[in-house]
């Protein structure tokens, strides 16, 4: 791989560009000990779960969703009993994850600033809540690097084929970095364009049991995003 064989790179967001999901994981540990009077933490995680699955044709993805469903689960476990205190300090859970501070990724600027030196045009791909997105990219500071934002309200084959339909180029010119093998990395594979894997310490339930049959051609897994600099001839 080399940058000068694409004209887009993408970066995914949440656990690649900052931190999110150790905040969902955070919240859902406080919910479970709101719920505590009515229902065993390991249980209601497994329903919380259920019902963020039934909710992603609803709502999508990212934190108000996410607190859409730890209502609609409270609700549902208690057989709509709960004190209305507790619905209360839910709503409160999500107002406090919407406000959660943006930590940089190591090594994140680095590779931005190197990557900004060449002549392919770098731009933002996650899924997530539109205002919300917008609002950590703002906070991030790094909105100077980016080309484009891209808001996806699914990370499938279709989405990112329209997504390159919309940027005027061609699957083999489409490089994306992400965290996710099931978001960021097989759809992007499948459309015949170019993958970076960057595992993250932590992923969300819904990304797991996700694999690929490794192509060197097209396909590369490092351990640091930092890598990417020698990855793409930068080192």
């Amino acid at each position: 791989m080399h940058t000068q064989s694409f004209k887009v790179i993408a970066f995914d967001a949440d656990d690649t560009l900052w931190v999110n999901e150790p905040y969902y994981q955070e919240t859902e540990k406080q919910f479970c000990e709101l719920m505590l009077p009515y229902i065993e933490a390991h249980a209601l995680s497994k329903e919380l779960y259920n019902t963020e699955m039934q909710n992603i044709p609803i709502y999508g993805y990212g934190i108000k969703a996410f607190m859409h469903s730890m209502i609609e689960t409270a609700l549902r476990v208690t057989n709509k009993s709960i004190d209305p205190v507790v619905i209360e300090s839910i709503i409160n859970l999500g107002k406090e994850m919407l406000n959660k501070p943006i930590v940089l990724l190591e090594g994140v600027e680095e590779v931005l600033k190197k990557l900004s030196e060449s002549k392919v045009k770098m731009i933002v791909a996650t899924k997530g809540d539109l205002l919300d997105q917008e609002r950590k990219l703002e906070k991030s500071n790094l909105e100077d690097y980016f080309h484009h934002v891209e808001i996806m309200s699914e990370k499938n084959e279709k989405g990112y084929l329209k997504l390159l339909a919309h940027l005027d180029i061609q699957q083999e010119e489409f490089l994306m970095i992400g965290n996710s093998i099931r978001s960021d990395i097989t759809p992007v594979l499948n459309i015949g364009a170019y993958a970076i894997h960057v595992p993250y310490h932590t992923t969300w339930e819904h990304e797991k049991n996700a694999s690929i049959e490794k192509n060197e051609d097209n396909f590369v897994q490092v351990s640091q995003l930092t890598d990417v600099i020698q990855v793409l001839g930068y080192n």
